[in-house]
């Protein structure tokens, strides 16, 4: 975690220091120690290196774009790191986490850099982040770059009961086996494009299979796909141990969404009890406000509070009447 830029000769002189550039393969290891260590001193944990256990953020992110993958460089040391990801015409970024020795000394800001530069390069017409909403050096950094608070942005979880009878599921990877793989991401963009135009989770779909993390999740009627969600499953994804995280889902928005949506978190859950995971993770940006409640009302509660920032000051998705489920860490 960093906070904002301090001031005087010495933070300055440490910026100076600084090299920023891509993070290469065999230092992943070294980044990802150091985005634990950081979490876990700003959130107080009693062993802050533990503080995800065996969910992994950094490896799996590098892996899915390795150029989209940033290091700060301290002395020959790496320091910190930062993420970027691209879905079509939306972008965000994080985790952004620099050695907690190191933080106020301006690193933070030297990591947003080619971020944003990248942002410029794809164009994308919103980017967005997670920050904790209780810290002002976090959301004041951000606000250097043209993010402004979109929303609170709660992470809910519900412990799954013993099983009983589940719905049949359709996911993508199936799909891909029987040959219509191109066909079922033709139709995912088509549902995301309808909640925000040029949205596209075709790379995030992809990763997802050909890592091995977990499943996309699709839900269908005799008109076609109405859904789908992108789920982390268990251990080295981002979920970790025991957890379904539902990095990305969406329904069509419009009549029968409050139904679809339902379908969508059966379909969730039915692919938890699949893989013996006895939790569901999922964010919700409060700005969505009808599918917040549908999660309240299905037993989700919040486990961690995050605040949404966009750039710009607009809501892309985060509208009352969209059912759509992310969280953007």
């Amino acid at each position: 975690m960093t906070g904002t830029e301090g001031t005087g000769g010495e933070i300055w002189a440490l910026r100076e220091r600084v090299v920023i550039r891509g993070l290469k393969h065999r230092e992943l290891d070294e980044a990802d120690r150091i985005m634990r260590l950081a979490f876990g001193t700003y959130l107080k944990a009693p062993n802050p290196i533990e503080v995800f256990g065996d969910a992994d953020w950094v490896h799996t992110r590098h892996k899915a774009d390795p150029s989209a993958a940033f290091c700060a460089e301290l002395d020959g040391e790496v320091v910190g790191s930062n993420f970027a990801t691209r879905w079509g015409s939306f972008g965000f970024f994080g985790p952004l986490t620099v050695r907690p020795d190191l933080w106020d000394g301006g690193i933070a800001s030297r990591l947003m850099e080619p971020i944003m530069q990248l942002f410029e390069q794809w164009g994308v017409r919103h980017a967005g982040l997670f920050t904790f909403p209780e810290s002002p050096k976090h959301v004041g950094l951000y606000q250097k770059f043209g993010f402004w608070p979109q929303g609170l942005n709660p992470v809910l979880a519900r412990e799954l009961v013993a099983p009983g009878t589940r719905p049949a599921i359709e996911t993508f990877s199936t799909a891909r086996v029987a040959g219509s793989g191109d066909r079922v991401l033709a139709q995912c963009r088509q549902v995301a494009s309808t909640i925000y135009d040029g949205l596209d989770l075709t790379r995030e779909i992809l990763v997802l299979d050909e890592q091995g993390l977990g499943e996309t999740v699709l839900i269908a009627s005799a008109d076609g796909l109405e859904g789908f969600a992108v789920c982390h499953c268990g251990a080295g994804s981002e979920a970790g141990s025991g957890a379904c995280f539902v990095k990305f889902g969406a329904v069509l928005p419009g009549q029968g969404a409050e139904r679809r949506f339902e379908r969508l978190l059966d379909a969730c859950e039915a692919l938890a009890a699949r893989h013996s995971l006895a939790r569901v993770v999922a964010g919700m940006n409060t700005e969505r406000h009808a599918a917040y409640q549908a999660l309240l009302a299905r037993g989700y509660r919040a486990m961690l509070n995050g605040l949404t920032m966009l750039r710009p000051n607009e809501p892309a998705y985060n509208r009352p009447d969209i059912y759509a489920i992310d969280d953007l860490r």
